[in-house]
């Protein structure tokens, strides 16, 4: 091909990932129903999108570069402290249990079905497992499950890619040892194989270690710094052995997860973007290699063996992994009903069938097609069926809003248990070990960990947030972190305003809308509050008695609507008004 070619072939495949996402992003569906056939179509329909020619031999090592990035990403979320209690029970079952089940169910399908070869099959299989965040986050999104079914379902998600990464790698080993003859000969090379994955990982962990701890990096270089590792040991990995980098990738991200003495930031924007922007590409480069011609006799298998694994295979194992569990029948089916397979699956796809066919392998070259097939039909069946089915289930989430209140001095607990008093499920959070205890005491519930690896979703801890409330004492931290969680935060985020008289760092400079009218700051809530004032909750169907604030309003359907600078929300019958009431004594010489 010509360079021009080449120009206009990569350009569009960019613009068609990016502009894929952003209508997703505006339909609020999972980015995969639009990617997929939009890259289906433009491999089809023109010959500048077609990864093979642009990049010839180079575009299988691409690939399977770009899925160690995404692996190792998903392997920095597997802090395992995090996954406590029942919710860790059903998670590790869902785990081990699932990716056995539909390993051996999908390869003894696909061998009478999809006329392949036994190690085909297991190939097959073992791609199938997977599931992953970027497909199911979404889809919870926009469903909005019970806050424990969210939880298991997004825990699951976000492991269950590492661990596909991993099954996959070792059974691509296994089925090329296993085309050579001889039982000792197939063990000495599997062995080998998973040994390099694994060591590569440990030393790459162990340098990134060094360095991150050593090394005084910013978030870029720091970010830029991972990369470089991740990339450099998986393809020093895969030149040794071929395809043992993928190991090494979701090695690396487990141990730098659960490495001690080493803080990695809870928020990667940089990495986020990075990861983002490769499965766009991926699933367009991907699906433009799909070409009708290959999907003739495949189409029908693939829809068969998409039923057995969405009407039989799911609803079995979600029923044994929560026996014996608090878990309820509503809630069972519907983690029977939610298992959509994603990138990993299409990534580890393309990159280990093209070895296989090239090796031989009877039926390899059905193996990217099915799996194209299955992930197209799990996606957009359960993507049309997940709310009817969740509220059919009775499994939806209460419309009601669930604020996170951060802070723990005594009014923001006062505030807390008036909230709660007006039926909102109120969460609260706060640094300093009195605070905590404080709000312990007040009977509230106290999210745990750090609060932007919460807020963010990092752990699957706070699902359900529907605001944040930034309350502490400390002006320029509620305004950094409402610049911060504004953007990993669904609902809104709000923060009191500054002292008139601070002198802050960023605190007077950042937009936002304060919370209260105008004057009514952090230290005059404590003033007012050690003078006698208290907040009190009534039913809004009257004026508001002289000497009280208005701060919120409970809506009759459970919304929270907070007072503003410039905005004060009506009263409507059925609402309660959140107030702060008069001081009882005159405020303290000290408090002035």
């Amino acid at each position: 091909m010509t360079a021009d070619q080449v120009m206009v072939g990569v350009g569009l495949i960019v613009v068609l990932a990016v502009g894929s996402q952003l209508l997703a992003s505006r339909l609020r569906v999972p980015a995969l129903l639009v990617l997929l056939p939009v890259g289906f179509a433009a491999g089809a329909l023109t010959d500048d999108v077609d990864p093979e020619k642009l990049l010839g031999e180079a575009f299988s090592p691409l690939v399977s570069l770009a899925v160690a990035v995404i692996l190792y990403e998903a392997g920095l979320g597997l802090e395992i402290s995090r996954l406590r209690g029942h919710t860790r029970r059903i998670v590790v079952r869902l785990l081990w249990l699932g990716a056995l089940v539909t390993w051996l169910s999908a390869a003894l399908f696909a061998v009478p079905v999809l006329n392949m070869s036994k190690g085909a099959a297991v190939m097959l299989g073992a791609i199938l497992v997977v599931s992953g965040p970027t497909v199911v986050g979404p889809l919870l999104n926009f469903v909005r499950p019970s806050e424990r079914l969210q939880r298991i379902l997004v825990w699951e998600g976000s492991l269950i890619d590492p661990v596909g990464g991993i099954l996959g790698a070792l059974v691509f080993h296994a089925v090329v040892a296993g085309e050579r003859k001889g039982f000792g000969s197939q063990l000495e090379q599997f062995s080998a194989s998973a040994a390099v994955g694994v060591v590569g990982g440990v030393v790459g962990a162990g340098v990134l270690w060094l360095l991150l701890r050593s090394a005084r990096l910013n978030e870029e270089l720091a970010t830029s710094a991972q990369i470089a590792a991740v990339i450099g040991i998986a393809a020093a990995c895969d030149a040794l052995r071929e395809d043992t980098g993928l190991i090494s990738a979701v090695v690396m991200g487990m141990a730098m997860a659960n490495l001690r003495g080493l803080d990695l930031p809870a928020r990667r924007p940089f990495l986020d973007t990075l990861v983002s922007l490769i499965i766009g590409l991926l699933f367009i480069s991907i699906s433009a290699t799909v070409t009708p011609a290959s999907l003739r006799h495949v189409v029908l298998p693939s829809l068969a063996l998409v039923a057995l694994l969405v009407l039989v295979v799911r609803p079995l194992v979600a029923l044994v992994s929560t026996a014996g569990t608090d878990v309820r029948g509503g809630e069972r089916w519907f983690i029977g009903w939610m298992a959509p397979r994603g990138i990993v699956a299409a990534a580890t796809a393309s990159t280990f069938s093209a070895t296989l066919v090239a090796r031989g392998v009877d039926g390899a070259e059905r193996i990217l097609p099915a799996t194209f097939v299955v992930i197209v039909a799990t996606v957009t069946l359960y993507g049309l069926t997940a709310f009817p089915v969740a509220r059919r289930l009775g499994v939806l989430r209460p419309s009601r809003s669930r604020p996170l209140l951060v802070g723990g001095a005594p009014w923001a607990v006062d505030l807390g248990r008036a909230l709660n008093s007006a039926g909102l499920d109120v969460l609260m959070w706060a640094g300093a070990e009195r605070q905590r205890a404080r709000i312990e005491e007040a009977g509230l519930p106290l999210a745990t960990g750090e609060l932007l690896a919460a807020a963010s979703g990092a752990g699957a801890e706070l699902e359900g947030i529907t605001g944040v409330l930034l309350l502490t004492e400390e002006d320029d931290f509620n305004a950094l972190a409402a610049m911060t969680l504004r953007e990993s935060v669904e609902g809104p985020v709000h923060r009191l305003a500054p002292d008139t008289d601070s002198q802050g760092v960023v605190a007077p400079y950042t937009g936002g809308e304060p919370l209260f009218r105008t004057g009514l700051t952090g230290p005059e809530l404590a003033r007012r509050y050690e003078a006698g004032a208290r907040v009190l909750t009534r039913r809004a169907d009257g004026a508001v008695p002289a000497g009280h604030d208005v701060l919120f309003v409970v809506r009759a359907d459970g919304l929270l609507a907070p007072v503003t600078h410039t905005y004060t929300p009506d009263a409507r019958p059925g609402d309660t008004a959140v107030l702060l009431g008069p001081p009882s004594r005159p405020p303290s010489p000290e408090s002035l």
